[in-house]
């Protein structure tokens, strides 16, 4: 199966960007298409055989990612962050095995290593019980940045939602991948390297990821679904943040959520969530 990668950048980290497409050409017994999407940002110079695409303006994350995946020819698209890089170079080969040998394996869910040799960080594991970070398991999404996709999937699932810019946008492609017939699963041996980073140096960090909450349950969950997943994330939230001010931000998604158009709704089938439900993750959570 041919394989793409994409990555996605807004040009500030080029020794960043050029160790991870080295990682990518390093893998063995896979021949890797490279694209490299500048979001709103020139290309520094690139190695080679890569693939540039260049975005006149910041289009976010999901939407980027779409443009990257529209100049790719692979069946099996990852996606890397620009700062992170693979630390095997048998990462290629062995995705490519499995999605050969599972005809209904739709994504990959990859494991993230501390490259300074630190435990895995739980955050990164996408299961609601994460135990141990090297058991692999079936899982209900994926990580955006640290995964493999069959394109079949990726297409049936209509793409990464580009008006998210930013947060949940994966979730919303996985419970679509799900909802056509695939699989997602967590494979805790297919890893790679990130810097530990918290999610909350983005400056909309709070208001897009609420605003992005209520668009996921808009557009994929049955009503009565819809209400208690937000009904659960409001009650989380309230637990969870003490700053006043990340609180602010975080209502002024949610508010944002309900009043601007989320999308064209599709939702997901009752079939569907109880199968969410029995790997562990229903979906009002």
């Amino acid at each position: 199966m041919r394989i793409s990668c994409v990555l996605l950048t807004m040009g500030n980290r080029p020794a960043e960007l050029r160790r991870a497409i080295t990682s990518v050409f390093e893998q063995e017994d896979a021949d890797v298409e490279v694209i490299v999407v500048g979001n709103g940002a020139d290309l520094p110079e690139l190695p080679d055989g890569v693939i540039t695409v260049r975005l006149p303006e910041n289009v976010g994350i999901p939407e980027g990612r779409n443009h990257g995946v529209k100049a790719a020819t692979g069946d099996i698209i990852l996606f890397l962050d620009d700062d992170g890089w693979y630390r095997s170079r048998d990462l290629a080969h062995h995705v490519a095995g499995r999605f050969t040998g599972e005809p209904a394996l739709g994504a990959l869910s990859f494991r993230i290593a501390d490259p300074d040799g630190g435990p895995d960080q739980r955050r990164h594991v996408p299961r609601l019980r994460v135990g141990d970070p090297q058991r692999s398991s079936r899982v209900t999404t994926f990580l955006g940045g640290a995964c493999a996709i069959r394109r079949e999937a990726f297409e049936k699932g209509g793409g990464l939602p580009g008006g998210f810019f930013y947060a949940h946008e994966e979730t919303d492609l996985a419970w679509r991948i799900l909802d056509a017939g695939y699989d997602i699963e967590y494979d805790a041996d297919a890893v790679m390297y990130h810097p530990a980073v918290a999610p909350t140096r983005h400056a909309d960090f709070f208001r897009l990821n609420a605003r992005n909450r209520v668009w996921l349950a808009r557009r994929n969950l049955p009503w009565p679904l819809a209400v208690a997943y937000l009904g659960t994330w409001v009650g989380i939230t309230l637990l969870r943040e003490r700053s006043a001010t990340s609180l602010r931000a975080w209502f002024q998604g949610f508010r944002e959520g309900w009043r601007e158009d989320s999308g064209p709704r599709a939702p997901i089938s009752w079939r569907t969530a109880w199968r969410m439900t029995r790997m562990g993750r229903p979906p009002i959570i």
